[in-house]
């Protein structure tokens, strides 16, 4: 028999490649779940009383509390630093603060799509678009208070666009924020 007709090689490079992957997923978990366990059994061992949990409860305090101040002595100082470099980079500013203000008012604490609403976009043809209000006052932008800023988000995708409407072409809908954009971006396919 010709030993040329398998050739082993590229199989077992496979398999290890394969068994190299699946020992970067679970490596970590994996550690993690054994120093916790190594650490509780430590601190179990150096309790004088001998109460189930306790350990577990020192621990999850500790790590609690080194997770806390992280984020406010090593997180914060570092986020207002680099948003300070970035302020002073002209056209990075305008790009890093218009994604940020997006991203906060879809998810953040300054949520913006709370407002569904539906736009008369032709009056001859009674076209009409769904979107949500941003802003009622464009007074800032110098325009009149008759109109608002209204955000259409296009279907099928995470973009969309910002119209200044007269306020009487925008009616309101009755209409969860969170299931209304999603019948908006599924182009109409999920119901609201």
């Amino acid at each position: 028999m010709n030993e040329n007709m398998f050739n082993y090689r590229p199989v077992m490079q496979k398999i290890i490649n394969a068994f190299l992957q699946g020992l970067l997923l679970i490596s970590p978990i994996s550690i993690t779940i054994f120093v916790i366990y190594k650490l509780l059994e430590f601190i179990d061992g150096l309790l004088p009383l001998k109460i189930p949990g306790l350990g577990l409860l020192i621990i999850f305090g500790s790590i609690t509390f080194i997770g806390f101040v992280g984020s406010v002595i090593i997180k914060r100082p570092l986020t207002f630093i680099f948003q300070k470099v970035i302020e002073r980079i002209p056209l990075i500013k305008i790009l890093y603060t218009s994604i940020a203000d997006l991203l906060s008012a879809f998810v953040g604490q300054k949520k913006k799509f709370t407002e569904p609403v539906m736009v008369l976009m032709n009056k001859e043809s009674n076209v009409r678009k769904l979107g949500f209000i941003t802003e009622k006052d464009l007074q800032t932008i110098g325009i009149s208070h008759d109109f608002v800023a209204v955000y259409l988000p296009h279907s099928y995708n995470f973009s969309g666009n910002m119209f200044i409407v007269p306020a009487e072409n925008v009616i309101p809908v009755d209409a969860n924020p969170a299931e209304f954009m999603k019948f908006i971006v599924s182009g109409g396919v999920t119901k609201v």
